[in-house]
């Protein structure tokens, strides 16, 4: 628990104050070992968080000396050893906003600004970040390597940057938020789900709270619609229930609410974006708990506001569906062939494909569906997706 709970913040610090992400993974990693080894025989500490720190920030200066630190590192290893090594966890400033933004320098490749945050302030492994970018994770270790040490080589600033370098600054520091917030639903542990998708809610209300920036907000918002609706994805025996089946009364009403505000606070600049379309399109689904029906035009008219900004493969999947549901399957199936060479493992591409084609009494639909379930890692969804498919078997 310490471990899930304290990672980010740990490591933010020491590496705010080091000025090396590796070496402060290597050293908070150590310090956990270490915990392993004496927690069991002594009892965990009354601050455990305390305890972490005070024998990572050791380990810092152990390590930095043993490899020979360059000059230009010595006055930050300096101030580190002239903390108060008993300070309590719950007394060191929380880095982990300054760490994200120093993670999307321009100094740092673009393609691997929100790998690199997923890694260091949410604390996900390489594996769990290749799987989402779906690149091999050996591949995705050593585009990690290879960042931390540009970090630490280029003098980046471990700080939110001025007003003037924020339009480029902050859009991959959303993503990287996001991101983590998509894969809590992932990982099979509902400990761990709960635990992630409360981490990235915290960092986005954090970054709202600093940065009232319109597409902060609007992306609050998405995460908040979102998070309203974790009860309602599974009914009573656990079964997967798709979006527009679910029981409206097992919603979240208080996140839709500040979802909502959040979303016209965005509106009120009048400079919408991609996180601000995508949480109005939230927003049309969330108005079904007071009309009881999903203004399926409106839907239309958003996705193709937001294809047009950003025509990301997930983006034209989604819209797709929209056209399928509105009865426009040959439309929906255009969309789709349009981004056909990108699909690959892409399971939500083929659900949907088989969708529009069953809709369409098309015998390739079963195909489509083999392979959406093939491709799904939920048992719940592969259950629900065998029973769409049935209809289509001969």
């Amino acid at each position: 628990m310490v471990a899930r709970r304290s990672y980010g913040r740990l490591l933010a610090f020491l590496a705010s104050r080091s000025r090396d992400v590796q070496l402060a993974e290597d050293c908070l990693g150590d310090a956990f070992r270490l915990a392993l080894e004496h927690w069991p025989r002594s009892g965990v500490p009354d601050n455990p968080e305390g305890w972490l720190i005070q024998v990572a920030r050791r380990e810092v200066l152990g390590q930095a000396r043993r490899r020979g630190v360059s000059e230009r590192a010595e006055p930050a290893l300096a101030l580190l050893a002239e903390e108060r090594l008993a300070e309590p966890a719950a007394m060191l400033p929380d880095r982990r906003l300054q760490l994200l933004f120093a993670c999307a320098h321009p100094a740092i490749a673009s393609d691997v600004h929100a790998p690199l945050m997923l890694q260091c302030v949410l604390g996900f492994d390489a594996v769990a970040i290749a799987r989402a970018w779906a690149v091999k994770p050996e591949a995705m270790g050593q585009r990690l390597v290879r960042a931390k040490s540009k970090l630490r080589g280029s003098g980046v600033p471990f700080a939110v940057p001025e007003a003037p370098e924020l339009p480029e600054r902050l859009p991959p520091v959303l993503d990287a938020i996001y991101a983590a917030f998509g894969l809590s639903w992932e990982r099979l542990d509902d400990t761990l789900r709960q635990d992630w998708a409360t981490e990235a809610l915290w960092l986005a209300e954090l970054l709202t709270r600093l940065l009232p920036d319109p597409e902060a907000l609007g992306l609050r918002a998405l995460m908040l619609y979102s998070h309203s609706r974790r009860a309602a994805r599974r009914d009573d025996r656990g079964a997967f229930v798709p979006l527009e089946a679910q029981d409206t009364r097992r919603w979240d009403m208080d996140a839709i609410t500040r979802a909502d505000d959040l979303l016209a606070r965005a509106a009120h600049a009048g400079r919408p974006g991609r996180y601000q379309l995508e949480a109005a399109i939230q927003a049309v689904h969330a108005e079904r708990r007071h009309t009881g029906r999903v203004a399926t035009d409106a839907l239309d008219v958003l996705h193709g506001r937001l294809r047009s900004i950003a025509p990301t493969l997930g983006n034209t999947v989604s819209h797709a569906a929209v056209l399928c549901r509105l009865g426009r399957a040959t439309e929906s199936l255009a969309l789709l062939a349009g981004v056909e060479s990108a699909a690959g493992q892409y399971q939500p591409w083929w659900a949907v494909r088989a969708e529009a084609l069953s809709s369409q009494g098309d015998p390739a639909a079963s195909a489509a569906y083999d392979r959406a379930i093939a491709l799904s890692d939920d048992a719940a969804v592969k259950t629900w997706l065998k029973a769409r498919r049935s209809p289509t078997q001969g």
